[in-house]
């Protein structure tokens, strides 16, 4: 066999396998540069760095992270400026790429999670937030955003009853009147089935932690919506003292952590 007939296209393997190599050192230089302007908080310049090392090797997933975490650094939650949105879009599509190459990825779909409540997408916020449930089903943290983001939903369609009827003024107990059966049972289809979701998520939250004083918070301000639709009297009061009672459990929950934090941090030195 004459292999030097080969040995021109050996020789142009050769130089693409080197210049492969060598264009993966620059992107892990340029994926270095970038990570010390992001810890300098100079997140323009490290993203113009992750963006190269990006382009020299598309599969390092780190520079993609770092490249969507320095775009979500520059976003404002809540801003409506279209350049902070469009941060928050270039970011939401960063961590997009990642998890197309790594659907397992905890981190970016925590941060996608953040940036859809930010920009007040409830709905897709839980989408995420279900997602992380599938993936870390001991983790407390996406129980807890469903039931935060159900009583979101929520809320603004009980309240908007009780702005336009002068039922926003509580009774000596604390409590809100009830809403009128002819407004509750509309309400109830809409509010039902996210009130018994939340309920069930904020549950499952405090079963995994059980000193979670923030998904007590939100269980008591859920139980409250559960009030607004049900449909007899007592129902309604064993539900807002079922609501109270979370009120207690959650200021006794923070106490208790308050008092274990001061317990915790050693005496000053006389």
């Amino acid at each position: 066999m004459k292999l030097h007939k080969y040995a021109p296209l050996c020789g142009a393997l050769l130089l693409a396998l080197a210049a492969c190599g060598c264009d993966k050192l620059k992107a892990r230089d340029h994926l270095n540069k970038g990570v010390q302007d992001y810890s300098n908080a100079q997140f323009q310049p490290a993203v113009v760095h992750f963006k190269e090392a990006v382009r020299l090797d598309p599969n390092l997933l780190n520079a993609r992270l770092y490249l969507a975490t320095a775009y979500f650094a520059q976003y404002v939650p809540g801003g409506e400026s279209d350049e902070n949105k469009k941060l928050a879009q270039n970011a939401i599509d960063a961590f997009s790429e990642v998890l197309q190459r790594d659907p397992g990825n905890t981190t970016a779909l925590s941060f996608v999670a953040q940036i859809h409540y930010g920009l007040k997408d409830f709905d897709k916020a839980k989408e995420d937030n279900q997602k992380l449930m599938q993936l870390e089903p001991k983790n407390p943290e996406p129980y807890y955003w469903i039931g935060m983001l159900d009583w979101l939903i929520c809320y603004p369609r009980s309240q908007a009853i009780r702005n336009d009827h002068n039922l926003s003024t509580p009774d000596k107990e604390g409590d809100l009147p009830p809403i009128p059966d002819k407004f509750r049972s509309d309400l109830a289809e809409q509010n039902g089935p996210l009130v018994d979701e939340g309920l069930k998520a904020l549950e499952e939250a405090i079963s995994l932690k059980p000193n979670y004083d923030e998904a007590m918070s939100y269980l008591n301000l859920m139980y409250r919506q559960k009030a607004d639709i049900d449909p007899d009297k007592d129902s309604r009061e064993a539900d807002l003292k079922t609501a109270n009672d979370w009120v207690n459990k959650a200021l006794a929950a923070r106490k208790a952590a308050g008092a274990a934090s001061t317990e915790a941090t050693p005496a000053a030195t006389q």
